[in-house]
């Protein structure tokens, strides 16, 4: 059983790297929490979802290590709590590159995962450095999971690919921790690593809250009466200012509605009836961390994650909505993530890429081209500002793959 701090987390860690490296593990050794709860995840044992955990450092000062609980076995020394944290466990199959980008809105640091018994690196090993290198995540921990499946030559080999891989990147300087999530060799030396590397980030609560949406459910069970039904629940986590039980709130763009023919987004107002961090109660939420905002809303609005992608904030305080994007691209050399190296060329009229705008994803058709611009009409409307960075990528075979990035004109 993990011991926590009522607190609200103060960061958010993503966890990324290839399928099967080990992340969901160890966010559950971290955490104590399972976050592949979705019954596609139990079934094919991937994550398809981002997941959630929250969990809290202590510092043991006379036994010279870290854990996550407050007492360390066979010992009474009483740990001193540092802060509390927040993962985000990101989905590692090709297939669901989009589902990581729109998680990469959301996080402070991250953890690299690489398996020390495959060789590095892997395809979305490489995607995913690279999401993190355009999404401006500087702070970055590599951990080499798996070593208890390896000699101690077969672990030295992997390191020195690690090392050569991330030469050149911005993850070049970044700590290599070994370890084994399954069985809790050196978790004591990764928390030390996070407590230590990954500072917290200064916010600023004066400013007009933005919230981004990564999860949206209906939390009342089958059959249940109508005096009973509770509101939905919207999952994510606040770029900056302050939410408070009771506030008003916007969601943009909002729900789709149909009429005369035409599709249109209408914006949605509610009330915050309830904030959760885990399982614990807040008053308010600030940045840092992944929260959950239980609402007035009607609970068919947010069932199957319906409002993921969304931002919220107070009425007619937020970005506005984009229903075509004018994008200045940044494109890459090479495609990042297929397995053979293709050169990446120019984007043409006509054909269709995937757009990730903070925790949302849309595809959007190119329908003009310049010298130092595109166009591209969306299939979702987004709600963005200037300053946001949109991921693009490119449909090749039967996947849409990395391709660089671009920068709001309009």
């Amino acid at each position: 059983m993990v011991n926590k701090k009522v607190v609200q987390p103060e960061i958010s860690i993503g966890l990324v790297g290839h399928v099967d490296h080990g992340k969901t593990t160890i966010t559950q050794r971290l955490s104590g929490q399972w976050t592949d709860t979705h019954s596609e995840e139990v079934k094919k044992g991937i994550t398809i979802r981002l997941g959630y955990a929250n969990t809290s450092i202590y510092h043991f000062p006379k036994a010279k290590t870290y854990s996550t609980t407050e007492t360390l076995e066979d010992s009474k020394e009483k740990g001193k709590f540092l802060r509390a944290i927040s993962f985000v466990d990101a989905p590692g199959h090709e297939t669901l590159m989009a589902t990581m980008l729109s998680g990469s809105a959301i996080m402070d640091a991250a953890l690299l995962l690489v398996a020390a018994d495959e060789k590095c690196p892997q395809p979305q090993t490489k995607e995913h450095l690279m999401a993190l290198e355009i999404a401006g995540i500087k702070d970055i921990i590599i951990v080499q999971n798996k070593v208890d499946l390896v000699s101690e030559e077969g672990a030295t080999k992997n390191y020195n690919e690690i090392k050569a891989f991330v030469k050149g990147t911005i993850a070049e300087n970044a700590p290599v921790v070994p370890i084994s999530a399954k069985l809790n060799v050196n978790i004591d030396l990764l928390l030390e690593n996070i407590q230590e590397k990954f500072k917290t980030p200064k916010r600023d609560s004066k400013k007009d809250p933005i919230m981004f949406t990564a999860r949206t459910f209906d939390i009342n069970k089958p059959g249940a009466s109508a005096n009973k039904i509770l509101g939905g629940v919207l999952g994510g986590s606040i770029k900056q200012g302050v939410l408070k039980v009771g506030d008003k709130v916007e969601i943009r763009p909002g729900r789709k509605v149909e009429k005369e023919g035409r599709v249109k987004w209408i914006p949605v107002t509610t009330k915050i009836t309830s904030i959760k961090s885990g399982s614990d109660d807040l008053t308010e939420a600030h940045p840092g961390g992944s929260i959950a905002l239980l609402t007035s809303l009607d609970p068919s609005l947010v069932k199957s994650d319906s409002l993921s992608g969304n931002v919220i904030g107070y009425p007619n305080k937020l970005p506005p909505v984009y229903y075509e994007l004018k994008l200045k691209p940044n494109l890459l050399k090479r495609v990042v993530g297929s397995e053979k190296e293709l050169k990446v060329n120019p984007i043409k009229k006509g054909e269709m890429l995937m757009l990730n705008v903070n925790s949302s994803a849309t595809v959007g058709m190119v329908t003009e081209i310049k010298k130092s611009f595109f166009k591209a009409k969306l299939k979702l409307p987004v709600c963005a500002s200037k300053d946001d960075k949109i991921t693009i990528s490119r449909l090749l075979g039967h996947r849409f793959r990395l391709i660089g990035y671009g920068s709001l004109l309009e």
